[in-house]
Parts: structure tokens; C-alpha cells; sequence
């Protein structure tokens, strides 16, 4: 029974790490439609600046502030200096595709970059909080504070975000930029800044998910991190899954995701995740193709 209820709450704490993830990923395509695969990239830089500040003030809270302001700073110089410039001279016959190819190209650039000036330093983030399971009835579950921390973060992320896309002028000036960016700039919007804004809120989301994944895991940071790859492609199963125009279908993608992998896992075999996660997306798709939050959109003749 134990066993049960431990897969369980394994599989929410690595569904809720997916969810951060697919929340940045839906968050640039609310913004600008484009899947932005560079997102673990930008988050493992992320992490690392967090790293460096977890050193200078000896402490990971300061240090998570930073990492997600700083996140949110180079996500937004990204869209300005090459996703803007991009997007202006985009004008050829895969105008709808090169953007998502770019992003692809930057995710080498950015591990480049990173294993030049970091690859050679050891890097580890220790937990800020115990990770070792609270006690119940003699039996030390797989929920611990540290877990507990991951699981608010993202409940907060989600519901902060959602009020702010659909209860504020911001969130309509998103959604128009990205919709119908001309008629968004003949009612008044700034859809260049807009966008901008949108990739920046992606950054602070992918570097939380970043710093709270890497001490829930095995703690090390490396440029060719198995931990962030694997964060990028469930991540954007999950939001798939949980429908792209969704924040909340991105929470409850990642969190659908992290059980069944889980109980896969426990259950089956630990060399399945890749294929369980694949046949559940196609499994999902077949069955709704706009994600289990997603809208279905009627063509018009």
C-alpha cells in the first residue's frame, strides 16, 4: 500500500518539474506561436547563474531570485536581438517553421557557450530544504519538504499566470500579438515589447524549473545535462498533452505525464519512460488532437 501511495507522490513531484517546463514552453507560444526548443538551454544557463550566486551569498533562496530575474532578463535579450530580428525578415517559404528551426540552433549555441566558460568547474546545488520523506505511521513516505516547495512553486506559477492571460489588458495584449499582431499594433499595442514580455516570462519559468529539478535530482550540473534534456522533451509532452493554448492544461499534462511514468516505472520497467511517454501522446492526440485543455477550432469555409 505504501509502495502505492509512494508512486503516486513520485510521480506529482516529477509532474509538477514537467509542468514548469511545459508552462515557459506554452508561455513563448501564446506570445509568438512558436515552440521555443531552446528552452532547456536557456534554463540550464539559468541554473548556472544561480549557481554562482548560491556561492557569493550562501544562500539557494537568494540565489533562486536571482536565477529567475536573470532567466527572465536573457529570454527577453534573446527575443529582442535574435527571435525579433527573425521574425522581421522571415519572409521566404518556411516563413512558419524557421523560427522553431532557430530556436534548435540556439540550443546548441547556448550548451556551447556554456561547456566554454563552465564545462570544466564542478557545479552542484545542494537542497535548500530536507529532502527526506515525512514520517507516517512508522513508514518514511517519498514526500518531502523539498518536494512540497516544487509542488506550491508550480500551483503558484500556474495560477499567478492564468489570472494574469485572462484577467488583465496584458494577457489580451499577448494573446492578440500573437494572433493578429497587425490588427494588436493598429489597436494600440506594442507587439514587439508584448512579445518580449512573453519570452521573459518563459525565461523566469524555465530558470524555477531549473533551480528546483537540479537539488531534486542528482544535484550536478553539467553542460551536456541528461536532467535537462530529458526536462525539455517531457515538458513539451506535457504541454501538448495538456493542450499548448493552456497554461493550466500544461500543470495537468505534466502532472498526468509524471504518474504515468511513474507507475510505468515502479511497476513495468525503468527503461520505458521514453516509449510510455511517446504512446501516451500519441494515445492523447488520436483521441483529442488540440490536448486535453485545448479548444477545438472549426475551419471555415
Amino acid at each position: 500500500m505504501f509502495t502505492f501511495f509512494d508512486t503516486i507522490i513520485i510521480g506529482l513531484t516529477s509532474g509538477a518539474v514537467y509542468s514548469l517546463m511545459a508552462i515557459s514552453l506554452v508561455l513563448v507560444w501564446r506570445s509568438t506561436r512558436v515552440i521555443n526548443f531552446a528552452q532547456a538551454g536557456q534554463a540550464l544557463l539559468s541554473t548556472y547563474i544561480g549557481f554562482s550566486f548560491i556561492g557569493r551569498f550562501n544562500s539557494y533562496w537568494v540565489a533562486l531570485f536571482i536565477a529567475i530575474i536573470l532567466g527572465a532578463g536573457v529570454s527577453a535579450l534573446i527575443e529582442i536581438i535574435f527571435m525579433r530580428t527573425l521574425f522581421k525578415r522571415n519572409t521566404g517559404p518556411i516563413a512558419g517553421v524557421a523560427p522553431i528551426i532557430a530556436t534548435l540552433g540556439l540550443l546548441g549555441l547556448i550548451h556551447g557557450l556554456i561547456g566554454i566558460f563552465m564545462g570544466g568547474k564542478e557545479a552542484i546545488i545542494r537542497p535548500p530544504v530536507s529532502n527526506v520523506g515525512y514520517t507516517f505511521s512508522g513508514h518514511t513516505l517519498a514526500f518531502s519538504p523539498l518536494k512540497l516547495v516544487i509542488v506550491s512553486a508550480v500551483l503558484f506559477l500556474m495560477i499567478s499566470l492564468s489570472i494574469l492571460f485572462t484577467k488583465t489588458n496584458i494577457g489580451l495584449a499577448l494573446r492578440a500579438s500573437a494572433y493578429a499582431p497587425e490588427i494588436a499594433r493598429l489597436a494600440g499595442v506594442k507587439v514587439d515589447g508584448i512579445r518580449t514580455l512573453g519570452w521573459a516570462l518563459a525565461g523566469a519559468a524555465g530558470a524555477a524549473a531549473g533551480m528546483l529539478q537540479t537539488p531534486n535530482g542528482t544535484g550536478a550540473l553539467s553542460p551536456d545535462s541528461l536532467e535537462f534534456s530529458l526536462l525539455l522533451v517531457f515538458g513539451f509532452i506535457a504541454a501538448v498533452i495538456g493542450g499548448l493554448e493552456s497554461l493550466v492544461g500544461a500543470v495537468i499534462g505534466g502532472l498526468l505525464l509524471g504518474l504515468v511514468l511513474a507507475f510505468v516505472i515502479m511497476y513495468v520497467s525503468a527503461t520505458l519512460p521514453f516509449m510510455t511517454a511517446f504512446v501516451l501522446l500519441l494515445g492523447v492526440l488520436l483521441v483529442r488532437p488540440q490536448g486535453i485543455m485545448g479548444k477545438k477550432v472549426g475551419r471555415r469555409a
